[in-house]
């Protein structure tokens, strides 16, 4: 084996434990924060609350979408740190290895990890985001099934009204029942029961209600008074009410496939608006793609700090730069969306303009002697740091002599 290949191992062992660490990360933080706002729906809803994972599972490829861009630049930046702070790059560079030869291995994660947002941001994403689409209207139309609420009024359908006072196992046994339901021709049915339990039948559309110890008013046109009647047990036919479909996937343009918007935005006979939309957000997906193979470059670049520093400001600076990135493209995406700028300048033109500035930064660390891309900002918040703390410093001062 040999020594340039031991190298290349021992780098890659470097940048897979951060990259691997801040997807998980970042994946989790993002889900932990979702999870509650979805907790609150599906509760509000009335929905099984196991549908809260379905939702979630169905969030990952959206925030994997940003979180592999960051994974990527933060393992390949804190690889080449380490060995930076330790001087081990000094001496990789003093045998021959340029930082061109040092990049093999983090453009190999590079291409990798390209190949597989490929697969999620043009394929997996749109379709994931569907079927969470269709799990938050299923939820709202009750085609989860929906919960009995004790002490509220819940309703099926239009025309019928339930309120129970207790619930027992898990919703079978309901106690303290009032049931209204109202019919087309007029007439009108109002039930109280001890005790009441649904029941399935043949027929999927219909349920038995099965109602104990209670009594039943009966009125409609013709009757000259309400019919009342008690009963020890009474079983109520409910028709299910009628849940309407979900609408096909590709409204939002996001929900189509990558070669679903290549297909649509040249389609003469489609509506202007949604090729212009379906134009806009092609170009987005290809430019998040292929920034990645940008991010090597910037993570060295970054990740050197000047001689006898040890500041981590290219850590802060990185993920700055990448989230930035990230957000003008949002905005050059609906800027074509809604026609004013063409994709090609509102999504191309910054991608050369942030590549250009990657290619500089990294020209400048190894080709330029001495050349510290982020050097002038070190300096800068070196010095904002000194004064920083000679203020906290006389402040406390100052505090204790007051003290005394």
């Amino acid at each position: 084996m040999g020594v340039a290949t031991q190298i290349d191992r021992y780098i890659a062992r470097l940048i897979f434990t951060p990259l691997f660490g801040t997807l998980v990360l970042a994946a989790m933080l993002l889900l932990l924060e979702k999870m509650l706002r979805l907790f609150d729906f599906v509760v509000s809803e009335g929905g099984p609350v196991t549908v809260v994972w379905r939702m979630m599972a169905n969030l990952i490829p959206e925030y994997l979408g940003l979180g592999i861009p960051l994974g990527l630049l933060l393992g390949v930046l804190l690889a080449f740190r380490k060995i930076a702070l330790s001087s081990e790059l000094d001496s990789l560079r003093a045998v021959g290895l340029s930082y061109g030869r040092l990049l093999r291995v983090p453009y190999l994660y590079a291409i990798g990890l390209m190949a597989v947002n490929v697969a999620i941001v043009g394929f997996v994403q749109p379709y994931a985001q569907y079927a969470y689409q269709e799990l938050r209207f299923d939820l709202q139309s009750g085609a989860l099934g929906a919960s009995i609420k004790v002490g509220e009024f819940t309703n099926f359908g239009r025309r019928m009204t339930l309120r129970v006072e207790r619930s027992e196992n898990n919703g079978t046994d309901l106690y303290g029942v009032f049931l209204r339901a109202d019919s087309r021709e007029g007439r009108t049915l109002a039930v109280t029961a001890a005790r009441g339990t649904f029941l399935a039948t043949d027929d999927p559309n219909t349920i038995i209600f099965r109602l104990s110890e209670g009594r039943l008013v009966h009125d409609q046109p013709g009757f000259p008074t309400p019919r009342v009647l008690s009963f020890q047990r009474h079983d109520l036919p409910i028709d299910r009410p009628a849940i309407e479909a979900f609408r096909g996937r590709g409204s939002p343009i996001d929900e189509l496939t990558i070669r679903e918007l290549a297909r649509l935005g040249r389609d003469a006979g489609a509506d202007q608006e949604r090729r212009n939309a379906a134009r806009a957000n092609f170009h987005f997906r290809l430019v998040e793609i292929v920034m990645i193979l940008m991010l090597p470059m910037l993570a060295l670049a970054l990740a050197v700090p000047p001689k006898r520093s040890t500041s981590g400001l290219g850590i802060f600076i990185g993920i700055v730069m990448v989230v930035t990135y990230h957000k003008i493209n949002q905005y050059g995406e609906q800027a074509g969306a809604q026609g004013r700028i063409d994709p090609l300048i509102s999504l191309w033109a910054p991608f050369f303009i942030f590549g250009g500035l990657i290619f500089w930064m990294y020209w400048t660390l190894a080709y330029k002697p001495g050349g510290q891309p982020i050097g002038a900002l070190e300096r800068v918040f070196s010095v904002i740091g000194k004064k920083v703390g000679r203020l906290v410093r006389r402040r406390h001062r100052r505090a204790l002599a007051a003290a005394e």
